[in-house]
């Protein structure tokens, strides 16, 4: 199968490799994206265009997370009445987000969220019970309207600018509903299986997509996926907080590192 771009075969075992490893963190918890848009823009040309980065970055996401979001519905119990405003929400914002990349400087948004994400971080480090055992707040209208507002917030991140899109589900479903941690990866999966699937069709239509080397990425990324997702589901929400703190420490470092490099005199 040709990738669209003449790569060493390294390069493409790595990428595969990346994209597996992605495919089992976003299972769990969300923030696959950490590992595999930094090895695509790594391991591709330096001038392949942006658009064919995150385009192609999206084919692994999606499959891996369908596959992931089909292993947490065998097992657990989704109320759909509360899942669809979210899901509704994310797509929503989603869109959104791609047009806010037109209007608002990335470089003065990066610091809010990297102080959400320190505050999550340590939020959720001080307090061991947190999302352990579900303690629901809200139910009814008022846990609709919450859940499409999470959704739509969300969902403008992943439209605006991707990484941890999966892990702020996490956050803001244990945080705010109240759900636990296996609940909230659940929900997380599908709404972001609504964010990326409104991401392709725009790439697609646009020719940004490298379908090669996509699918190949996508097939790592499903395995990776299932692979998590059964381990999710067998350890249990102990396991998922762990790998969550993890992540959630990777993303504040990476978002950290943004802002300095931005900030920094050329």
């Amino acid at each position: 199968m040709t990738t669209g771009l003449e790569l060493p075969l390294l390069t493409i075992v790595l990428l595969v490799a990346a994209a597996f490893l992605a495919g089992w963190v976003d299972a769990v918890v969300g923030g696959g994206g950490l590992i595999q848009l930094p090895a695509l823009l790594i391991g591709l040309p330096a001038n392949t265009p942006v658009a064919s980065i995150a385009g192609t970055n999206k084919v692994p996401s999606f499959s891996g997370t369908s596959v992931a979001a089909a292993t947490y519905l065998w097992t657990i119990r989704v109320d759909w009445s509360l899942a669809w405003p979210l899901l509704v929400g994310a797509a929503v914002g989603s869109a959104s987000g791609a047009q806010l990349t037109h209007l608002l400087p990335r470089q003065h948004f990066t610091p809010l969220v990297l102080l959400a994400v320190l505050v999550v971080g340590v939020y959720t480090w001080r307090r061991p019970h947190l999302g352990l055992h579900a303690a629901v707040r809200h139910t009814g209208n008022d846990a609709r309207a919450r859940m499409a507002a999470i959704g739509l917030v969300v969902g403008l991140w992943d439209g605006f600018i991707g990484p941890g899109t999966g892990t702020f589900f996490v956050i803001a479903l244990v945080a705010v509903i109240g759900h636990d941690f296996l609940a909230s990866s659940a929900l997380a999966k599908l709404a972001n299986l609504t964010t990326n699937l409104s991401a392709i069709v725009a790439f697609a239509l646009s020719g940004s997509i490298l379908w090669g080397l996509g699918l190949c990425m996508a097939a790592a990324n499903v395995a990776g996926g299932f692979l998590g997702a059964r381990t999710a589901l067998a350890k249990g929400n102990g396991f998922i907080r762990r790998v969550f703190l993890l992540v959630v420490g990777a993303l504040a470092i990476k978002l950290a590192w943004d802002t300095v490099w931005t900030y920094l005199p050329s």
